[in-house]
């Protein structure tokens, strides 16, 4: 009795704990990507809405609306609310490697957060990592495409080691990528991640020209910071130096634009790290079934022995 339940018991209990085994083992090993809807930083108009009827909080609340509405279906979109004086322009993007969903769920707080920070002012942009929103009524005063609106750079500093050959081979194929990518670029090289986007109605030659400027900018602003972002009123970039290689990213899609020009590509190591779960996941359960088998034999030998 004792040697026939023993091997049933442990055949079952191998089955039953190999569903567990596998998700665990399957379960991602990336590092968490920055918090897409974390603050980076905000600019108000010191101007706040003249609105005794309320047609202005009207016109924009019907704005945020529809860019709300939006991005669900998109990562860039320029709507108009109102009439006349009271006709208010705003814009939401999503940066290029959000999903549809994560892009929704970055914009959705936007309008909240705006009226949080800013209160009811003529114009408002509020940029977080993954999203921004910006608004502004009718006659705002333009600035140019090329002005700074926020820079941080890294506290860390890299001496020596080629860190600024690497950081600037990097930033000379992103120039070039994100006009082949129209709008959106990012890539890793010698374990510099870059990255760069657009205003999405920004022309492929004026959007490099942008990002051009925004390199600059980083290389003067950050010299040898381990990482840093630059935001321009149409552009912006942002790099980052692992030097024990680019964690692989969580957020990215079919459609974003990117290349690795280095084996420190995060989709190579992650397609790596997948192929060496998959080995030892094949030896396990083989091993597994092989004791299996072998139990089994033994109690069918044992059965035969007492007949």
């Amino acid at each position: 009795m004792g040697s026939s339940t023993r091997p049933n018991s442990l055949f079952l209990s191998f089955f039953f704990f190999l569903p567990l085994l596998l998700l665990l083992c399957l379960a991602p090993v990336s590092e968490s990507a920055t918090d897409f809807k974390a603050l980076v930083y905000k600019g108000c108009a010191k101007q706040a809405f003249v609105d005794p009827t309320g047609v202005y909080s009207q016109a924009l609340s019907a704005l945020f609306g529809s860019l709300v509405s939006q991005s669900t279906k998109a990562k860039f979109f320029k709507a108009t609310s109102g009439s006349g004086q009271t006709n208010i322009t705003g814009l939401f993007q999503c940066r290029g490697d959000l999903s549809n969903s994560d892009c929704y769920s970055c914009v959705s707080g936007l309008p909240i957060l705006s009226d949080k920070l800013c209160g009811k002012t003529i114009a408002a942009r509020v940029q977080l990592y993954g999203c921004y929103l910006l608004y502004e009524v009718a006659g705002f005063v333009q600035v140019s495409g090329m002005e700074m609106l926020y820079k941080t750079c890294g506290g860390t500093n890299v001496a020596g080691s080629g860190f600024e050959e690497r950081r600037d081979t990097a930033f000379s194929v992103l120039e070039s990528g994100v006009v082949s990518g129209h709008g959106f670029y990012t890539t890793s090289y010698q374990s510099m991640y870059v990255l760069a986007q657009c205003e999405g109605d920004v022309g492929d030659s004026d959007c490099g020209d942008c990002v051009k400027t925004a390199v600059q900018r980083a290389q003067v602003e950050c010299g040898s910071s381990i990482s840093g972002q630059v935001y321009l009123h149409k552009c912006f970039i942002s790099y980052n130096y692992y030097p024990n290689g680019a964690p692989m990213r969580s957020t990215s899609s079919p459609g974003s634009s990117s290349s690795s020009v280095s084996s420190s590509s995060p989709s190579g190591s992650g397609q790596n790290t997948g192929k060496t779960v998959a080995i030892i996941l094949g030896g396990v359960a083989g091993v597994g079934f092989l004791i299996i088998c072998l139990l089994f034999a033994r109690n069918l030998l044992k059965k035969h022995d007492d007949f």
